[in-house]
């Protein structure tokens, strides 16, 4: 196997660093770091819901993503959104986010209540909108375990975990996780979610460079579902005892 210039083989993830919880005032807070790769994921919760969503006989809940990047987190310099104008790539990206969290969850058992999660880039080295849903779920399950009104039944709100990673194809290399050095060059890039179980979220693959046959499709989405099954090792183990299910499946 070839050795990428970081020294990983193709099909190993970056390393992973989280700390748990980070210093907010939200009940949900992370710090994901993937390489040269970190974000801030909190989680907050919110007692009103959207309007379309209210309905006195089934009352339920709700989950909605927004996603930043820091000036500073690129070079050069990312301009700040301001009065409430957000480019068009950070809104595709908190709306992959938002489904993505919204995969696993039961509306109806988590209540007429809004979570929101806020992912916040501090340092981009690729793969930003998938380590926020990785880092946003382990957020989300703190701040549901804080709900009062659950009564002790957080686990009921989950019906699977969620990760997420990118691969793509570099020479007709296929890589996992890719950092922007790679991403930058890639022939093909394709970012994965799935369950925990094993089950597809959403696939958004690119031919950047060439096209890609369909036997080449299935081996990134077998080298990405590896991947995600050792990002939900990675996140189980940092929930330990909230581990909102009872295996990995």
């Amino acid at each position: 196997m070839t050795v990428r210039h970081d020294g990983r083989q193709p099909d190993e993830l970056r390393p992973i660093s989280v700390e748990r919880p980070f210093r907010s005032a939200a009940p949900g807070s992370v710090l994901i770091a993937a390489g040269g790769t970190a974000i801030l994921c909190t989680a907050s919760i919110d007692e009103e819901i959207p309007p379309w969503k209210k309905d006195v006989e089934n009352p339920s809940g709700w989950v909605t993503a927004e996603y930043n990047m820091l000036p500073g987190s690129t070079s050069p310099r990312k301009r700040r959104d301001r009065s409430g104008k957000i480019d068009g790539r950070s809104t595709e990206i908190q709306r992959l986010i938002g489904r993505s969290l919204r995969s696993v969850v039961d509306m109806a058992a988590l209540g007429p209540r809004t979570i929101n999660v806020d992912c916040d880039v501090l340092e981009a080295d690729g793969g930003t909108r998938t380590l926020s849903i990785t880092g946003g779920f382990i957020a989300l399950v703190d701040a549901v375990a804080a709900i009062e009104g659950l009564n002790g039944q957080a686990k009921r709100v989950f019906t699977a975990s969620v990760a997420a990673v990118s691969v793509g194809m570099f020479d007709r290399q296929i890589l996992l996780d890719l950092n922007y050095h790679e991403d930058s060059r890639a022939d093909v890039d394709m970012n994965v979610v799935m369950t925990g179980s094993g089950q597809f979220v959403e696939v958004q693959g690119t031919a950047e460079g060439q096209t890609f046959s369909r036997q080449e499709l299935d081996q990134q989405l077998a080298v990405a579902e590896a991947g995600i099954a050792g990002l939900t090792a990675i996140q189980r183990e940092i929930l330990g005892e909230k581990w909102p299910l009872d295996s990995l499946g």
